[in-house]
């Protein structure tokens, strides 16, 4: 059986080659051009819709424009060739663009850059290295409905929320020869993420416009985040997931790998009349949330190189001469913060990942999030919520406490039998079955209880590292950012120091490698938590000095057993 330091040594030794993997992953992974340099995987393509044909039959297919049955072109896209129209609220500095009438660059006022808290965050920008933007259209029969590549003609270049309003809305309109006018909407609102995008249609001419539908995508290459938006994608070798993620009340929320789409093996549900599909990265989102109720399809499309489209078409239906029409769709950019994705859609608020034990780790955040309301400081919380974890296992900790302490009291006993037996190890083992039977110990007795709560540790760590909440959050002193790691060290040495003392506290191997193990293992972690952010750092030395505290109790306590039944 594998006693407790084994089952130490081997978390240990997994956690090492995981971070030596994610680092081989880092090293051999191809280098970003440099700023201004255009690189073979930069965005050079796009798929354009256009009229429709009888020639061409409607096959299922991933793209609008396929959707519906039309051919594909491809233009450069690496810059908008239309002129600027800039959109201001008090979250928002966006910036549209004629050509499409789409958003190119989206800065978050009160976000900041991981790299610079005085620099507000951009999280969409057609970067070549980042490359990142929004685009919408209208495809049809019998007009030459506006697509991502119309241009359009704004009532003005510059919209700013005013004081004492709820909304502004920023308005461009185009227009065919055949007289279909179609006016986009943008609804910037007060306090919110969230952007209304309308399409206004009203049918000029002396035809019908047939099977008008809507499309709303994004376009994103398949690059990690920049720093600037987190610090690093991964942590301990666990990377945060980038990509699209797609929500349906039958199917739930799945992610969808870049790499699926590429081989067209995406398996997200494509027809639905409720869900999201959305672009997911560490602490960000950015999601199209179609009304509930509505016929929606889903798509995933790769284009080029590294260029994907990720989004949704929504039906608008036969418009007659004459007549108007208006389709909608919500879209979300902003941070993964939950109580606002809630009201925003169903499940959205899932796009926070808390790996494969969300079903605990959505209550630990919630209770950490109840902590913070009452104490209003995130790394007090999180000692707080340390504190409530450690009194909830309690008892199953005092088990595994009293089991190793009872060890420690028999370590004369085992060094006496080590002595006789010398290097015969079956006759040592055999030996050391019979003091355990004889004292009525269990050697797995300090095991098994941590064992059982591995789960709600790897839970909380989720909660810890996904949690947009502590991104900036300070804690005290030189801790101003429970994300970031400590900028001097100063947790993952009292970490280091903690662990020395627990590992003193317990009984030492019979195995004398073990013994060299347990006493490297506290160098060992502190090292990797001087990469860890602080917040993280702060749960586990936190959790280390209660622990100290509780097995220190419990020897004294035992040893004074010991002597008193010695007594007798």
């Amino acid at each position: 059986m594998m006693d407790t330091q084994r089952l130490i040594a081997f978390v240990v030794f997994s956690f090492s080659a995981l971070l030596l993997w994610d680092a081989w992953q880092k090293h051999n992974a191809p280098k970003p051009p440099p700023p201004g340099v255009v690189a073979s995987s930069v965005p050079t393509a796009t798929s354009v819709p256009v009229a429709p044909t009888a020639a061409n039959p409607t096959p299922a297919a991933a793209s609008p424009a396929a959707a519906l049955g039309v051919p594909v072109s491809t233009i450069a896209v690496t810059a908008a060739t239309g002129e600027v129209v800039l959109a201001k609220t008090d979250l928002f500095d966006v910036e549209l663009n004629t050509q499409g009438g789409d958003i190119r660059r989206v800065t978050l006022k009160k976000v900041f850059s991981a790299l610079d808290r005085n620099k507000p965050l951009t999280l969409l920008e057609p970067n070549p290295q980042h490359f990142f933007v929004t685009q919408s259209g209208l495809l049809g029969e019998g007009a030459a409905l506006p697509t991502h590549k119309t241009t359009y003609v704004p009532e003005a270049k510059s919209y700013a929320l005013a004081d004492g309003k709820d909304a502004v809305e920023v308005k461009m309109t185009a227009r065919d020869a055949a007289g279909v006018e179609v006016t986009k909407r943008y609804v910037f609102k007060r306090g919110t993420y969230e952007i209304d995008v309308y399409y206004d249609i009203k049918n000029g001419s002396d035809k019908p416009v047939a099977n008008a539908t809507a499309y709303y995508q994004f376009l994103r290459d398949n690059n990690q985040p920049s720093q600037e938006a987190a610090q690093t994608s991964s942590f301990a070798g666990v990377a945060t997931f980038t990509g699209p993620a797609v929500y349906t009340e039958a199917t739930k929320f799945q992610k969808v790998d870049f790499k699926d789409i590429e081989k067209g093996k995406q398996s997200h549900p494509k027809e639905s009349k409720d869900g999201w599909i959305a672009v997911i990265q560490h602490y960000f989102v950015s999601a199209w949330a179609p009304k509930a109720g509505t016929d929606r399809t889903f798509f995933t499309r790769h284009i080029v190189d590294n260029l994907y489209t990720v989004g949704v078409t929504i039906p608008v239906g036969t418009i007659a001469a004459g007549a108007t029409a208006t389709t909608m769709a919500p879209l979300y950019i902003g941070p993964q913060e939950t109580e606002k994705l809630e009201k925003i859609a169903p499940g959205l608020d899932l796009v926070v990942d808390y790996g494969w034990l969300h079903i605990l780790a959505a209550p630990l955040f919630w209770l950490l999030k109840s902590l913070h309301a009452l104490i209003g400081n995130w790394g007090w919380s999180i000692i707080a919520l340390t504190v409530l974890i450690k009194a909830v296992f309690y008892p199953l900790n005092a088990k595994a406490g009293r089991s190793m302490a009872s060890m420690k009291v028999l370590a004369p006993k085992m060094e006496k039998l080590k002595e006789l037996y010398g290097d015969d190890r079956q006759k040592l083992n055999q030996a050391m079955m019979e003091l355990y039977r004889t004292e009525k110990i269990n050697p797995v007795g300090g095991c098994l209880p941590i064992v059982v709560q591995i789960p709600v540790f790897i839970a909380l760590y989720w909660v810890l590292l996904a949690s947009i909440e502590l991104r900036h959050a300070p804690w005290l002193g030189w801790i101003q950012d429970l994300s970031a790691p400590d900028p001097y060290f100063v947790l993952p040495v009292i970490y280091a120091i903690s662990m020395f003392v627990q590992t003193k506290l317990n009984p030492a191997p019979a195995d004398p490698v073990q013994a060299k193990v347990m006493l490297v293992m506290p160098i060992m972690f502190s090292v990797f938590f001087l990469f860890f952010p602080s917040g993280l750092v702060l749960y586990w030395v936190v959790q280390n000095l209660i622990g100290i505290a509780q097995q220190w109790h419990i020897n004294r306590t035992l040893e004074r057993e010991a002597k008193a039944k010695a007594k007798r």
